[in-house]
Parts: C-alpha cells; structure tokens; sequence
C-alpha cells in the first residue's frame, strides 16, 4: 500500500495534492484542523471543502484532525503509518502577510515549527519518503522591487534589456538584505528546515518557492487568495480595495493542479535538497488592474473599487516567476492554465455558493 501523506489537506494545494495522488492510487491521509477559519473566520474556512475530499475519495482518503505545532500528535500519525508512507506533500501554513504581523508568534509556530516537526516525524518513521514543501517567492523578500522597473498603462513591467525580462526570477535572487514580511521570515525558515534535511540527512526533499497560487477550491479572503477573493467581490458586487502601486503590481498565478502536477513529476524522481520557484511565469501572470478587468469581463459586472495610496510593507511591484530549472529537470512537466481560464474556473465553479 502506497500512502501519500498530506499536510493542509482540505486546503486549496492540499485538496488538490489529496484528488491527484488519490486518482493515481495512493491511499491519502490528511493533516489537517481547518486553522484557516481561526485565520480568516468564517470566510476562510475549508469545511466545505473536507466534506466533498470525503465524498469523492471515500475510504481512499483519512483525515487527521491534528494541530501541526503539535509534535506529539504529529509523530502519532506518522507512527500508524511508518514505511507505508511512501510521499508527504506538506502545504499546511499561516499563509498571510498582513495577518503574521499581527500575531508573530502563531505565525512563526505554525509555518517554522510545524514544518519541523512534520520532516523530524519523516526522517523518523518514513525516511524513505520524498517530502515536497510548500513554500513562497516571499523568501527572497523586496529584492524585486530593486529592479528596473518601467510603468506602463496598466502594470509595472521589468525593463526589457534585463535578464530576468523573457522568463521571469529564478533562484539566484539574493535571500538576505531585505524585508521579508513576518511571514516571508517564517517561511524562509521552513524552507531552509526543508533543504537542510535534504542536504543534511539524505532525505529526498523538494521546496517549491510559488508564486500566486489560485484554482476553483480556494476559500480567498480579503488577506489572502487574491484571485479567488477578487472574483467573490465581482460576483457578489463587494467592493474590492487596492492597496498601493495604482493597482499596477504583477503577479504570476499557477493553478492548484499545475502546481500539484510539479509535485507528482518530484516524486518520481526525487532529489535531495532541492529548490524550485513555481509560478504562471510568463504564461500566466497579469496586474492586479488587469485582473480586475478580466472579474468584469467574465462576470458582466463592473466592479466597486477603492484605491489605498500605502501598500504593504515589503509587497512585491513585480513578480514573475522562472520555472526552467524545474522544467530543465522534469521536461514532460507543463503549465495548462493561464490567469483567465483561472479566474473563469472560479466564477463557473462556486456561482452557486457565492450567489
């Protein structure tokens, strides 16, 4: 028996990670409390989204109501399953900016220490396993801002004679010397946690840095799930506030299976240590003004819109991720779906329970 262990299981990565690899056999096992509706409230919450895991997978799927800042309860689950757990998709997090702020310590414990505590389980119990973590592009903090950077009619854009111009950031962006956010600081710590038990121990780990991760199951609330949260507000004619850049940032955005896709192909042939920034990259990336006029093309609606002239601490102008080294390493590996045909998914998919 196969067992793919998943972290954030109702989530929107982990949801997905739950349907792909128990389409391809696996026997899944959820990790997951629903901690994004302490995060977000009842917006936030990923009930809705456990309860149709149960009812498409059926005894293919077991959920675990366990805390990952819990160490005990963590090694508890990975001793039932010991050698049979053959993968670990580990994408449970505190996952906003703006809320880690508030609550630092949270942040920390859940994003640092819980993602300790799920690889020192691993080597453990199931060594043997590749481990693929979730991670974020906001490790490398504001570096990207220092980029040449020229403003067009509706987005920030890099200048074209620089390097990163035709495909986007890749992994020799510089980590140190800027503001990552609270939560860029407890990510950075995970993903260095992940890569040194790669590097370190032997263990077959994967980082994946993302980008804007969106797909029809995100639960997106007004600090987090920016795709998902601007589609609800043009559906349901909420006002939808900007918050500095004239509404001119980038953003690349992958869809949940791409993503997950990318993790499957690291499981078949896994590494150790290794580290991927995952994104649309130029296929699928777009201002949040463009974005905004894609909600109302898509909807038929026009959209309430308020304009903050102060934008978050650290936050990106321009993001477009590199995926070629993780495409030079799995070629077979592609994106399928680009900002647009994101954010139609997300209108045709949750009309009826936003409507």
């Amino acid at each position: 028996m196969k067992i793919a262990l998943v972290s954030g299981s109702a989530g929107l990565v982990g949801s997905e990670a739950v349907r792909f690899f128990h389409g391809k056999g696996f026997q899944v096992v959820g990790i997951d409390n629903n901690m994004r509706k302490v995060f977000f409230g009842e917006e936030g919450t990923t009930a809705w989204n456990l309860t149709e895991l149960r009812a498409e997978c059926g005894d293919g799927f077991m959920n675990h109501d366990v805390d990952i800042r819990d160490a005990v309860a963590v090694a508890r689950v990975f001793a039932e399953y010991g050698q049979d757990i053959d993968v670990i998709i580990h994408t449970a997090a505190q996952p906003s900016h703006d809320w880690a702020s508030k609550e630092p310590i949270i942040d920390f414990s859940v994003n640092a220490l819980g993602t300790l505590h799920l690889l020192e389980s691993a080597r453990k119990y199931c060594p043997q396993a590749v481990f693929i973590s979730m991670s974020t592009n906001k490790v490398y903090g504001d570096h990207c801002n220092r980029l040449p950077l020229v403003e067009l009619e509706t987005r920030w854009e890099l200048d074209p004679s620089h390097p990163y111009f035709s495909k986007g950031i890749d992994e020799q962006m510089p980590l140190d010397q800027s503001t990552h956010s609270l939560f860029g600081a407890s990510k950075l710590s995970a993903d260095i946690l992940t890569q040194e038990y790669g590097r370190y121990f032997g263990m077959k780990t994967g980082t994946f840095r993302g980008g804007c991760l969106s797909g029809s199951r995100h639960s997106g609330v007004q600090q987090h799930g920016y795709l998902a949260y601007l589609m609800r507000c043009a559906m349901i004619r909420r006002e939808y506030q900007i918050l500095g850049y004239k509404g001119k940032q980038v953003r690349d955005n992958i869809h949940s299976y791409d993503l997950v896709n990318a993790f499957y192909h690291f499981y078949e042939n896994p590494r150790c240590g290794e580290v991927y920034n995952i994104g649309g990259s130029r296929f699928s990336h777009c201002s949040l003004l463009e974005s905004v006029q894609m909600c109302e093309k898509i909807t038929g609606n026009k959209m309430k819109i308020s304009y903050v002239e102060a934008n978050r601490r650290a936050d990106n102008i321009w993001w477009v991720s590199d995926v070629s080294k993780f495409s030079g390493h799995y070629p077979s590996w592609e994106l399928t779906r680009n900002s647009e045909d994101i954010l139609t998914e997300l209108f045709t998919y949750n009309h009826s329970r936003w409507v």
